[in-house]
């Protein structure tokens, strides 16, 4: 899929908002070079491409493309704001209260927002996380609206850069700081900036512990990690590549992708590839079926099957039961859930070092 990414010019820059990119390096949130007004704005943001979009203020309506901006916005206390979503998350997903102010807003697309819907939706935003929805139309949303088409409709059309820039980051992807930008500019956007410098915060005082836990431990030593993408089907895994933020997950905590060498993010390989990589660890990454008992038995079911198939039974990992049930969400998902995911893979594979 070809990439598109958002990035914030940093004329100015206030109120602690920081200028992070997709690995480090880029800027990514950012006031216009105008002398801000009293929440902040005005705010100018650009795509990869060098295109600037200037927010005279908060937006109002805001349709997300699926649930990894919605959380992001509910996060950041702006989920008043989202008026339609597609790829909505499954009932129980989102942790806590934010499941069910997801809930309350209205499904545009069980997947893919139909082009026309979209259009018509009133909204002054829409939050893409798929960098191009133009491939990704094939099934029943017809073709994704051109950026005329977006104007014409008054939508300004924004990415999430740490899911819509795979393709132009040039190295795997070991931080979570393209993550980071993506809420320090939404903050910036919608006028919560306060609320995204703290869940930042947050983010990196979790990162810190956790990394402490593998200090001192060479890289060639550390443990080598698979994530087993259940339920992207068995016949054929899907491996997640260096330029997934599950890369920058597993790394965090101190372990070795198996698969940060492939490119792109996702990828299809063989069992026999994971066998010639013998992992010493397992993440049974299943998607949250929305309740303990059902989750519990997914985990059990990608357990059961690994021990089972005459392939991966006699893996280091299987043979000594080395499993992690963290699920997919807030490992491949970028959001607030990643830094979580480093603690509990770093307490699982460096155990009595505190955290």
């Amino acid at each position: 899929m070809r990439s598109r990414v958002w990035r914030g010019t940093t004329a100015v820059v206030l109120g602690g908002l920081l200028a992070a990119g997709c690995g480090g390096g880029e800027e990514t949130g950012g006031r216009d070079a105008r002398a801000p007004g009293p929440d902040g704005h005005p705010v100018t943001v650009t795509d990869c491409e060098g295109a600037r979009t200037t927010f005279a203020r908060a937006p109002e309506k805001i349709v997300t493309s699926n649930a990894s901006g919605l959380e992001l916005l509910l996060r950041l206390g702006a989920g008043d704001k989202v008026t339609g979503t597609g790829f909505p998350p499954g009932e129980g997903t989102l942790p806590g209260a934010l499941d069910a102010r997801a809930r309350k807003v209205p499904v545009l697309g069980r997947t893919v927002i139909p082009k026309e819907k979209l259009l018509a939706s009133g909204a002054d935003v829409y939050l893409d996380t798929f960098a191009s929805m133009e491939n990704m139309g094939g099934g029943g949303a017809g073709n994704a609206p051109t950026e005329a088409e977006f104007a014409a409709a008054g939508i300004k059309h924004l990415y999430l850069k740490s899911t819509a820039c795979a393709s132009t980051r040039g190295k795997p992807v070991t931080d979570l700081s393209a993550v980071e930008a993506d809420i320090t500019t939404l903050g910036a956007v919608t006028g919560t900036s306060a609320r995204a410098e703290k869940l930042v915060a947050g983010m990196r005082e979790k990162v810190a512990a956790a990394r402490k836990l593998s200090r001192g431990t060479p890289d060639a030593e550390r443990p080598t990690y698979f994530f087993f993408d259940y339920d992207a089907g068995t016949k054929q895994p899907t491996a997640v590549c260096g330029r997934q933020v599950a890369n920058a997950v597993i790394t965090l905590a101190g372990a070795r992708n198996i698969f940060a060498g492939c490119d792109g993010d996702f990828q299809r390989v063989d069992w026999e590839e994971v066998v010639a990589k013998d992992p010493d660890w397992i993440q049974l990454g299943v998607r949250d079926r929305g309740g303990e008992t059902a989750n519990r038995k997914a985990f059990d079911e990608a357990r059961q099957w690994l021990e089972d198939n005459p392939a991966t039974k006699g893996l280091t990992a299987v043979r000594k039961k080395r499993f992690l049930r963290i699920g997919s969400e807030p490992t491949t998902i970028a959001g607030v859930r990643n830094a979580d995911t480093v603690q509990e893979i770093a307490r699982t594979l460096y155990p009595g070092k505190g955290a």
